[in-house]
C-alpha cells in the first residue's frame, strides 16, 4: 500500500455506546407497532405473579404453624430485588417475569398497558419494602406485617388466577389519562357475549352449592372432625418398632 493511501485510511477509533442502546436496556414495556404505547405481556405477568404467590403463602404458612421466619425473610428479599428491577431496569429482566415467559412461551401474547401495571408494580414495590424493612432488617412481626402479607397474597392471587389487576384499579384515581389495553379489555366498555352472560339457573346453582356446604358442616361436622385411621397400618407399626 503507498504512503498516500496509508494517510487516507481514517484512525483507529474505539466503539462509543449509542445513547439508543441504553435506552433500551433502561425502560419500561415493549414498543409494538400495532400500539402507540408500550405494552407488556399479559401472561407472563400472571405466571410471575403465580410464582410468587405459590413462594409467599408456603413461606406464610411455615410462620403460621411452624413459627419459622426464614423462608419468609428470603422470600421478601427475591421480592424486593425483582420488583426494584421490574420498576427502576426493565420488566423483561426480572427473574421471575423471565420464567414466566419460559412457562408460557408457546402461548399467544396477550398485551396489556404498561403505564397502569407500573403503577400497580410500584404499589407491590412499596408493600414490599415495608416488609422487608419490618420483618429482615429490624427483624420483627406485628399486625402490620400481617394485613400486608394477606393484601400481596390477595394482589397475586386476583392477578395469577383470575387476570385481574388490583392495583390498576387505582390507576385512574392518580393519572387524569385512562389506562389503555387491559387485560381482558375491561377498559373498553362493550356488551358481554352469550357465552359470558350468567343465566339465574346458574346463579341458583351456586346458591345451591353453598347452601350444602352449610348443611354438610352443620349436621356432618363431627364426623368429619374425627382424626382418619390408617389404612394399611403401615404408619402403627413402623411406630411399635
Amino acid at each position: 500500500m503507498s504512503e498516500r493511501g496509508w494517510l487516507r485510511r481514517p484512525p483507529f477509533q474505539l466503539p462509543v455506546p449509542k445513547m439508543n442502546q441504553m435506552n433500551t436496556i433502561i425502560q419500561f414495556g415493549e414498543n409494538i407497532e400495532e400500539y402507540d404505547f408500550p405494552v407488556l405481556n399479559e401472561r407472563e405477568i400472571r405466571a410471575s405473579a403465580g410464582i410468587l404467590f405459590l413462594a409467599t403463602f408456603l413461606s406464610a404458612m411455615f410462620v403460621a404453624f411452624k413459627n419459622n421466619f426464614l423462608p419468609i425473610k428470603y422470600v421478601l428479599t427475591v421480592f424486593l430485588a425483582d420488583f426494584i428491577i421490574r420498576v427502576f431496569i426493565n420488566p423483561k429482566f426480572s427473574p421471575t417475569l423471565i420464567t414466566g415467559r419460559l412457562i408460557v412461551s408457546n402461548q399467544t401474547p396477550e398485551y396489556v398497558g404498561a403505564p397502569q401495571k407500573k403503577f400497580a408494580w410500584i404499589v407491590g414495590l412499596i408493600l414490599s419494602a415495608t416488609m422487608f424493612t419490618l420483618i429482615v432488617i429490624i427483624n420483627s412481626y406485628s399486625l402490620i406485617t400481617g394485613v400486608i402479607c394477606i393484601i400481596c397474597l390477595v394482589f397475586l392471587f386476583f392477578e395469577s388466577a383470575f387476570g385481574i389487576c388490583l392495583g390498576c384499579k387505582f390507576y385512574p384515581l392518580f393519572f387524569k389519562d385512562q389506562p389503555q389495553r387491559c387485560s381482558g379489555e375491561v377498559c373498553s366498555t362493550k356488551s358481554k357475549q352469550d357465552i359470558q352472560k350468567i343465566s339465574k339457573a346458574q346463579l341458583l346453582t351456586v346458591f345451591a352449592f353453598v347452601t350444602l356446604i352449610f348443611i354438610i358442616a352443620l349436621f356432618f361436622n363431627d364426623k368429619l372432625n374425627k382424626q382418619p385411621h390408617d389404612l394399611f397400618g403401615t404408619y402403627a407399626s413402623s411406630k411399635l418398632k
